[in-house]
């Protein structure tokens, strides 16, 4: 528990209806005593006015809540002022704070890494919470929240377990075996790598589960074709506004514009891409053409413009016969349509809403199903390792043991019992002030 107590605001942007300002920490309750006089009883609000210990006078009519540790959000004594949501009203609060002994602003995510260090809640659910405040689409908030709650923690906490019920029977093998009984001993090893074997499957549900990041960061979907292929047209209708230049002359794109969309509850980082072609001179353009195909192999999902003859190698690709408008007419486009996944045209929207469900449709492919808690890179990492340490078991009960305990080390790297001062400073520096 830290010797120091911190505050900060911990409300949205002012000016406000509320302004919520939190204080945490061994002065906490001194503190509260100076603003209020006597700390009103534990989990009630009580409505009181804020005074300046300097020279008494008011501050503000607040609510104010008083959390004596352990059990509080931070696992330390917290107290919570809801003042009005004035700018002068915090500002004066929180020099009033400044100026007591012992109190200083607190730093980004402080409050979450204190409930962190204080045991409160594990690392899985600080990165939930993470994912929390950053959400923006209604599958983002549903699976940040379900990790932030402890879905991913409260799994781990059980493999945990049952590689301590397996760790303690090698140990009981290794301890007492009974070299005039060969056959129990035989048996007994048996239930062990069955249980390792039967634990190993279960991680491996899991890893084969699509990761975090894609739903979190949206899916990365990459526009691309030939020059005067409608691309840029295209990104422009998909954001419903002008973030790309529209220009009859090849060669027009040179840089990637990126927009971020919501589409069906799911996030997606659509990019428009310098039109490829083999025969720019244009050194410019082609340091453009060179990022287009970086792009397109990083991409989740491929929108491809161009002719189906000339798909570039992807495994996720909706080709698409663009400019539907101006083409329909067109032989040769009626037989690239022919094999297109969408036809449309983005001037009159024609195909948009087909484009629209294609997306869609491949996106929940690649993201967690609804109610399955989703690994994150980090997370997927460390649990590979303890699926490798089970899935190659040795013969020799001395070894199982050691392949045990690395499984063990692996799970606690999850969930933070194991953790680094630069991981915890790379987490909590994504948190805001007062969170």
């Amino acid at each position: 528990m830290s010797d120091q107590t911190i505050f900060a605001l911990s409300s949205g942007a002012l000016p406000a209806a509320i302004a919520v300002v939190r204080i945490s920490g061994p002065g906490a309750g001194d503190a509260l005593a100076a603003l209020v006089g006597r700390a009103p009883a534990p989990r009630r609000a009580s409505l009181r006015t804020l005074i300046d210990p300097e020279d008494g006078s008011a501050l503000d009519d607040a609510l104010i809540l008083w959390f004596p540790g352990p059990d509080s959000a931070t696992g330390e004594d917290l107290a919570e002022i809801h003042a009005h949501g004035g700018r002068a009203v915090v500002r004066a609060l929180e020099a009033v704070l400044a100026q007591m002994p012992g109190l200083r602003p607190a730093q980004a995510g402080e409050f979450t890494r204190r409930a962190l260090l204080n045991g409160r809640i594990d690392i899985t659910a600080a990165e939930g919470l993470a994912d929390l405040l950053a959400a923006e689409t209604e599958a983002q908030r549903r699976q940040a929240l379900l990790v932030a709650r402890g879905a991913i923690g409260q799994q781990v906490a059980a493999w945990q377990a049952d590689v301590l019920s397996l760790s303690a029977a090698t140990e009981a093998l290794l301890d007492f075996a009974d070299e005039d009984d060969v056959a129990a001993d035989d048996r007994a090893l048996a239930q062990i790598r069955a249980g390792i074997g039967r634990l190993a499957g279960a991680l491996q549900i899991w890893l084969d589960r699509p990761l975090a990041e894609p739903l979190r960061d949206g899916i990365a979907v990459v526009i691309a074709g030939p020059p005067n292929a409608g691309k840029s047209t295209l990104i422009n209708a998909l954001s419903d506004r002008e973030v790309a230049i529209v220009s009859p002359q090849a060669g027009t794109t040179r840089d990637i514009v990126e927009v971020h969309l919501a589409i069906e509850g799911l996030a997606f980082r659509v990019s428009d891409t310098a039109g490829l072609r083999t025969d720019a001179v244009d050194s410019v353009e082609q340091v453009g053409i060179a990022r287009a195909k970086a792009r397109i192999d990083e991409a989740d999902i491929l929108l491809w413009l161009g002719t189906p003859a000339t798909v570039p190698a992807h495994g996720n690709v909706i080709r698409i016969a663009a400019q539907a408008d101006r083409q329909g007419d067109d032989p040769d486009w009626r037989i690239h349509a022919a094999d297109a996944d969408v036809r449309l045209s983005a001037v009159t929207g024609d195909g948009m809403s087909a484009l629209h469900q294609a997306l869609a449709e491949r996106a929940r492919a690649l993201v967690p199903r609804p109610g399955d808690a989703a690994l994150n890179a980090r997370q997927h990492a460390a649990l590979a390792l303890a699926a490798a340490a089970l899935r190659a078991v040795p013969p020799d009960p001395l070894l199982i043991a050691e392949h045990l305990r690395a499984a063990r080390a692996a799970f606690d790297s999850i969930t933070g019992a194991a953790g680094t001062e630069a991981m915890l400073d790379t987490l909590f520096g994504r948190f805001c002030i007062g969170k």
